[in-house]
């Protein structure tokens, strides 16, 4: 007796989850791009980033090869991303007292810690070479492909660009000077080293892809698929 709860090859399954998770990575990076807090744009970023999940997870339900390297990659290479864009805001918080994107004020001079550590795990946020996310969404765009799933494949594309969007609008900030008048606290060291290390790991993720899609296959539910190069 088959008691799959999602059983494979199960069409209406395969569409409810693309369906939820095209309109996550959409809807969720428009509203990144919009936002003007720092802590909200991480917020949207996130409903973005799962929805990647669900297209894996709809990809592998279909048994589509490398859909579950996706899968498990992109929630590796988000994890360890997104912890560190949310200390990064909670740092820029501590120091200026607020998550004002348009306010950072020369964030990148004062805190170039911080703001490394930003750009680092943004790379792997939008899915740039060499990055974790890259290996992710690469694999990603792969299972797609094989399942002549255009949807899916416009859907991933488009999301990194909007994801470069709301990455690169903060970045552009953090150089720029702000003609409000505001008070700034000095941030311990240790408070800018561990999002920077997390952010160096999220990068670190994509030059060692071969141990851990070993790793990942050892508990892969979708049966022989997806196995690593």
């Amino acid at each position: 007796m088959d008691i799959s709860f999602f059983p494979l090859h199960n069409f209406y399954f395969e569409i409810f989850f693309a369906v939820l998770g095209s309109i996550a990575v959409l809807w969720g990076s428009v509203q990144a791009l919009v936002q003007t807090r720092l802590k909200l744009l991480i917020a949207y970023s996130t409903v973005a980033q799962v929805g990647y999940l669900f297209l894996a997870f709809s990809l592998a339900l279909g048994g589509v090869s490398v859909a579950w390297s996706a899968l498990i990659y992109l929630m590796l290479s988000h994890a360890l991303a997104k912890s560190a864009l949310f200390l990064v805001a909670g740092n820029l918080l501590h120091f200026h007292g607020h998550d004002r994107i348009i306010d950072l004020d020369r964030i990148a001079q004062r805190l170039p810690l911080s703001t490394a550590a930003f750009a680092l795990a943004g790379v792997s946020i939008i899915g740039l070479p060499l990055s974790g996310g890259f290996i992710g969404k690469w694999f990603l765009l792969e299972a797609s492909l094989a399942d002549n799933n255009w949807g899916i494949t416009a859907v991933v594309l488009l999301g990194g660009l909007l994801a470069a969007g709301y990455i690169f609008k903060v970045l552009g900030f953090t150089f720029t000077k702000t003609t409000r008048t505001q008070k700034a606290q000095n941030i311990p060291l240790s408070m800018e080293l561990v999002p920077l290390f997390l952010a160096i790991m999220a990068i670190l993720t994509g030059f060692f892809a071969t141990p851990l899609l070993s790793l990942i296959h050892i508990g892969n539910p979708f049966g022989n698929i997806g196995a690593a190069p």
